[in-house]
């Protein structure tokens, strides 16, 4: 990897894991729902003007839109606005890595190699430790509904595998075309007309900046990056600098919201990298020759 595009991946890695203390900001004046339509409304509208609809099958895109956006990013929020930690959210959505195996061995007809079971099986006893130690009923109903935007991260993974090789800011904008009025009608109708006059009262300059935050640096800045990273070297180079945005989430939510590092917070986090690490590195290492003595 060139040495000018290591800075370009530490931006996205710093934009992703502030995004947990940002979503945090943005719930205390905002509904979940709503929150999410107005992130893929505003990362939508500048930009389908100028991008082409990729070609690709619409029930791809439509399968695209619901799980990356729309369903993944719905629980996200609301497992946070029942108590679960910003920072410990970040950790708890690398799962996708592993529902993805799943998925791609179900679906796929992929066949998990070992390092990947290790690592799953490493990386699950993490969220258990984070389960065991989760006090509050609200905290773990937020737990739940993280893990489950992990699962719909997974399905989404699943979806782009399917879409195959298609320009990925034109994928993002789309994707963000599609989600956005299903989620401003279901704001509309479930979270109700009340909370969308109450929100507009409360209306904030840190709310409008989450929003803003979420389309722009978030969306259109950090998946524009990746996605000319994903492309211009291998996966096995660029992915591992995704295991720095739950360090990133967790140290930043110490640092801003003033979250508890408890020992078990650590531990979990190790082990969920340490797992990642497995998954991304053990093959690699598997199939290294033995030094001669």
């Amino acid at each position: 990897m060139k040495p000018a595009d290591i800075p370009l991946a530490l931006v996205v890695v710093v934009i992703w894991g502030l995004n947990f203390i940002v979503i945090n900001i943005g719930l205390q004046d905002l509904p979940p729902i709503l929150f999410v339509g107005l992130r893929f409304l505003v990362a939508a509208l500048p930009l389908a003007f100028f991008v082409a609809r990729p070609k690709v099958p619409f029930r791809l895109l439509a399968g695209y839109a619901l799980f990356q956006f729309a369903a993944q990013f719905t629980l996200l929020f609301y497992g946070l606005q029942f108590g679960f930690p910003p920072g410990l959210a970040s950790l708890v959505m690398q799962l996708q890595a592993f529902f993805t195996i799943g998925f791609a061995v179900l679906l796929l007809g992929e066949r998990p190699r070992l390092p990947q079971l290790a690592g799953a099986l490493v990386a699950f006893a993490g969220i258990g430790l984070v389960a065991a130690h989760i006090e509050a009923h609200a905290s773990l109903i937020g737990l739940a509904l993280v893990i489950a935007a992990s699962f719909c991260w997974g399905v989404a993974n699943i979806f782009t595998k399917k879409i195959g090789r298609v320009n990925p800011m034109a994928l993002v904008v789309w994707g963000s075309v599609l989600a956005s009025p299903p989620l401003l009608l279901t704001s509309l109708v479930f979270e109700g007309w009340p909370a969308w006059v109450a929100a507009g009262h409360a209306l904030q300059w840190r709310s409008i900046g989450a929003v803003l935050y979420q389309a722009f640096p978030n969306t259109i800045i950090g998946y524009g990056i990746w996605s000319h990273l994903m492309r211009k070297y291998p996966t096995a180079t660029i992915a591992p600098f995704s295991l720095l945005v739950p360090v990133i989430g967790i140290l930043s939510a110490a640092a801003i919201v003033h979250e508890p590092l408890q020992w078990w917070k650590i531990t979990a986090g190790l082990l969920v990298l340490a797992g990642l690490a497995t998954n991304l590195f053990g093959a690699r290492l598997l199939r290294r020759p033995a030094v001669q003595g």
